[in-house]
């Protein structure tokens, strides 16, 4: 899987300001020349013109600036990232070998049951399946530059071949070495949703999920796809791969969750909510959005 940060050039941040959309709250804030004040990407105030609009990454930023904040959507109160939440998944995005379930609640103050309660309502996957994603992630960009598979799978931390092979059709969506050679022989089909976070393209193989992927522009996405596989036959043109994308994208996306976590934080949560819900699917099948709503108990 991988992630372009969203809201990260001001043509997407314009779209979100034009949007009202929530899903960029905590990313950055605007601010207008003509008045002075800065505000929310979401702020529910008159629209201002594009000419005279101006984006900072903090509030902390945009009065350093000489901006004042906007009496409508109050942006220097706006929540601060969740940072027991956000520190933890540093934690475990880092980390070569899973932190245990205790050890992570000790560094948040909390005990066992509430952090993992916590971090499951902010993230909507628990801590072992996050770092399963940034590990998965690790592993796709190892592959990228590797010389060999056991580079690769030593350089993601996967402590044992035996542990590595025994996950790695699941985690690549085909073999590894396969991976290596950029998808030789293999024939994919992917297909672009849109979510609350931007575009995500997903990929499949006859074995399983090969890519997920966000960004601002999903023709940015197909391009690194394209390039990623480079040795495989890439179709776009599976109807009903496409249903079961959006199917799964519509189910899963859920803008109001964790929205004051940082966006990477985001995306790698939401990445892994999507290839979850497809491990429900048999590969090269796909499902009924009534049937994954049902097995994924919503």
């Amino acid at each position: 899987m991988s992630t372009t940060q969203p809201f990260a050039t001001d043509a997407a941040r314009w779209r979100a300001v034009v949007a009202r959309n929530a899903a960029a709250r905590g990313a950055f804030f605007y601010a207008v020349r003509t008045t002075g004040v800065y505000c929310r990407p979401d702020c529910s105030a008159r629209r201002p013109g594009r000419a005279n609009v101006e984006f900072h990454a903090t509030a902390a930023e945009a009065e350093r600036a000489g901006f004042r904040p906007c009496r409508h959507c109050r942006p220097e109160q706006a929540a601060e990232p969740d940072r027991i939440i956000a520190a933890a998944c540093r934690t475990l995005a880092e980390a070569q070998a899973a932190p245990t379930l205790h050890a992570l609640a000790a560094a948040a103050g909390l005990s066992p049951f509430h952090f993992h309660h916590r971090f499951r309502a902010a993230t909507g996957v628990t801590p072992r399946a996050y770092f399963a994603a940034a590990r998965r992630k690790r592993l796709q960009d190892e592959l990228a530059g590797a010389g060999t598979v056991t580079e690769a799978f030593y350089g993601a931390g996967f402590g044992s071949s035996a542990g590595f092979y025994a996950r790695a059709r699941a985690e690549l969506g085909m073999r590894p070495k396969r991976a290596l050679a950029a998808g030789s022989g293999e024939q994919i089909r992917y297909a672009v949703a849109h979510s609350s976070l931007g575009p995500v393209l997903v990929a499949g193989s006859r074995s399983g999920v090969c890519a997920i992927a966000l960004g601002d522009d999903a023709a940015a996405l197909e391009r690194d796809l394209r390039k990623r596989f480079a040795g495989a036959t890439l179709d776009d043109g599976n109807a009903a791969f496409a249903r079961l994308v959006r199917s799964v994208v519509a189910l899963v996306d859920d803008p109001a969750r964790g929205h004051t976590l940082p966006l990477d934080v985001r995306g790698t949560a939401f990445q892994q909510r999507v290839w979850q819900a497809l491990q429900l699917v048999p590969a090269g099948k796909t499902s009924s959005y009534a049937e994954l709503a049902r097995r994924l108990g919503v």
